[in-house]
């Protein structure tokens, strides 16, 4: 991840199904998802904002997503074109693939 920008941060808000990203206390970005049976969860949008484009963002955006996925055994369905270009055809991954 590039940490090389001013003070971002991710956090994830379980309760709203997504990831935000803040860059000074701003939020400049999300990774949102739905949840199918309690393990099935669908990445259905990816954003951050364009003046903060280019730094990294989007990726540890879903990259917080798949990890507390990983943390509750539960599969990723991505249906945005960001997290489908990510994720898919990645041996990293495979492990969090529905």
């Amino acid at each position: 991840m590039d940490n090389n920008s001013n003070n971002i941060r991710i956090e994830f808000d379980e309760a709203n199904n997504q990831s935000l990203a803040f860059v000074n206390d701003v939020n400049v970005g999300e990774c949102e998802f739905t949840v199918e049976n309690g393990n099935k969860w669908y990445i259905t949008h990816t954003g951050v904002r364009p003046e903060y484009g280019g730094q990294g963002i989007a990726k540890m955006l879903v990259l917080r997503v798949i990890e507390e996925a990983r943390k509750k055994s539960a599969r990723i369905v991505p249906i945005c074109s960001y997290a489908q270009k990510m994720m898919l055809d990645k041996e990293e991954y495979k492990d969090v693939l529905y």
